[in-house]
């Protein structure tokens, strides 16, 4: 079947979580602003985070990912508490390879929520989601060895750790080599 065929919703729920895919337009601040308040905390591990970006920059980023999921070729979801409304973090199925089927898994939390188990909620549903709706027969998730927060999160659903390559990727500054860890689950 072609990808595009796919009937993906725009948004999952958890017990406490709304997981919403980005809009068309309007979801830059509120991404801009978790970025800026967790800026030291995400500098450390990812790219994007090396420099604040503008509003206008998570504003392009957050309408590529629309455009993207619109196009089958990754899902962002923005987690929102369902009480509160307050924007928790993001987390996406990305690096996908219909020819498999397969995927992994990103995310990313503002600091300020960190701790609650809302992104390993979070991570479970869309694991559930990518396994039983999409049909995916591998998810991966993919983190320098060094991050133990991040490692936790698949440990706690059952992904297994595949191995750890050593050397393999840039630091996210891109100042030195690092391990990362491979965790899958399978169907």
């Amino acid at each position: 079947m072609n990808s595009l065929l796919l009937d993906i919703p725009m948004q999952l729920e958890t017990e406490r979580l709304l997981l919403r895919a980005p809009r068309q337009s309007g979801d830059g601040s509120i991404i801009n602003e978790a970025i800026k308040d967790s800026l030291n905390e995400l500098k450390a591990w990812l790219p994007f985070a090396q420099k604040l970006p503008t509003i206008e920059d998570t504003e392009v980023n957050s309408r590529v990912a629309h455009i993207n999921f619109l196009k089958r070729e990754s899902f962002r979801f923005l987690i929102f508490d369902k009480e509160t409304n307050d924007f928790i973090g993001i987390t996406s199925l990305e690096s996908i390879d219909w020819d498999i089927p397969k995927c992994q898994i990103g995310y990313w939390i503002y600091t300020k929520f960190s701790g609650n188990g809302y992104m390993t909620e979070a991570v479970k549903k869309l694991t559930e989601f990518g396994l039983n709706q999409i049909n995916f027969k591998r998810i991966e998730i993919r983190c320098e060895s060094t991050n133990l927060k991040s490692r936790s999160i698949p440990g706690k659903l059952g992904f297994e750790l595949e191995g750890i390559l050593k050397n393999e990727d840039l630091s996210a500054d891109g100042s030195k080599l690092t391990d990362t860890c491979i965790y899958a689950i399978v169907k």
